[in-house]
């Protein structure tokens, strides 16, 4: 049978995505430093002003190793920076403090505390709350586009190419293809 012309083929599509590279991807490439169980949990406790070993390792129960561990590995990507302290009679130690490049991950905590909260929170709630300082009210996480409008449903994203985006065989960023 002949298929009429201006119908729609049949045959499936690929989605546009299997055109595009990802190994460049920069949330894969984030989550080689964030992605495991216990690096969140690491700088929930610094935001929440913990920032001495021994209080994150009895405050959290993270097994000394795993804990010294993920501490130098946020100092290396520079997440947090360690400053010397010393008490009365004790050897120097070191407390964490976050970097702006810390600091920058907090909407990401706020985010992964509202979708914890939906999704796994006891039936009183949430253990953590976020508050904005000067009033009081409840912070939670919103998607603005670059021209100030709210996102309120995911379906309106749309997934592009951006500047560094290379189609597969192609080593040269998209941005390069663009500039005159």
């Amino acid at each position: 049978m002949m298929q009429s012309i201006g119908a729609p083929s049949t045959a499936a599509r690929s989605p546009e995505a299997l055109d595009w590279s990802i190994e460049n991807c920069t949330v894969q490439r984030a989550l080689a430093v964030l992605g495991d169980r216990w690096t969140f949990v690491v700088l929930r406790e610094v935001f929440n002003g913990l920032r001495r070993f021994d209080d994150m390792r009895v405050r959290t129960n993270i097994p000394r190793q795993v804990l010294s561990g993920r501490l130098a590995r946020l100092v290396s990507e520079g997440l947090l920076r360690r400053e010397p302290y010393r008490e009365p009679s004790q050897r120097q130690r070191f407390e964490y403090r976050l970097t702006q490049k810390g600091l920058d991950l907090y909407p990401i905590l706020v985010a992964l505390n509202e979708w914890g909260t939906a999704y796994y929170a006891d039936v009183q709630g949430s253990p953590l709350a976020f508050r904005h300082r000067h009033c009081q009210g409840e912070v939670g996480g919103a998607l603005h586009c670059s021209e100030g409008h709210e996102i309120t449903e995911v379906r309106d994203v749309l997934p592009a190419p951006g500047p560094g985006a290379r189609r597969l065989g192609d080593r040269s960023p998209l941005s390069a293809s663009m500039t005159p």
